[in-house]
């Protein structure tokens, strides 16, 4: 017999949730009550922290996570889904969460592709990816600060050409341990029209 893989241990899990309706108390619709969107990091120690620590229950907001809470391009996949939010799901305000002792902090193209190397991917292909006209240099760029990276992210969403001058952005950083939450900009006070 084979060792139960963590796959496996979802699905039995899943298979117990949905016959014994443990879903129930977690439905809710498709547009977030609360009106807001929020853009923060991936780190597993937010999953649950985080929500708690704004006050948002299943059903309140829209989340977006991802390496870092950055938006690295005004026309890539995280600005295209605050958009969607915005136009077609009633996000009203956008707060962007990073976080104290992230990851992406520090983080530079030359660690990173080393430990691709070790993880097999060969000089072959990055230098195929480079001739190609990949920069990795600023695609894999973090922060200094995760101040930092909310400044940045949050000022690339308020001067998005396809978003409202009137939407209020926020920034924000949170720490990890205790969810305490400190005010980087206050979308209300900040925002600014488009230039034309």
């Amino acid at each position: 017999m084979h060792p139960m893989t963590l796959l496996d241990e979802i699905l039995a899990f899943n298979d117990a949730f949905v016959r014994d309706r443990h879903y129930e108390p977690y439905r809710t619709g498709t547009l977030p009550n609360k009106n807001l969107l929020i853009l923060t990091c991936m780190d597993s120690r937010l999953v649950e922290l985080l929500p708690h620590a704004m006050n948002v229950h299943n059903g309140d907001v829209k989340i977006i996570k991802n390496a870092g809470a950055l938006v690295t391009h005004p026309f890539g996949s995280v600005m295209r889904s605050i958009l969607v939010g915005v136009y077609k799901l009633n996000v009203r305000e956008i707060a962007v969460v990073g976080h104290h002792d992230c990851g992406v902090t520090g983080l530079n193209s030359t660690d990173f592709l080393a430990k691709a190397s070790d993880y097999g991917i060969s000089e072959i292909t990055l230098n195929t990816l480079k001739n190609a006209g990949i920069d990795f240099e600023n695609w894999l760029r973090g922060f200094d600060r995760p101040e930092d990276g909310v400044r940045k992210s949050v000022d690339m969403i308020r001067r998005h050409p396809l978003l409202p001058d009137q939407l209020p952005v926020h920034g924000l950083v949170i720490s990890p341990v205790t969810g305490k939450l400190d005010l980087i900009c206050s979308g209300y006070k900040s925002a600014e029209p488009h230039a034309s």
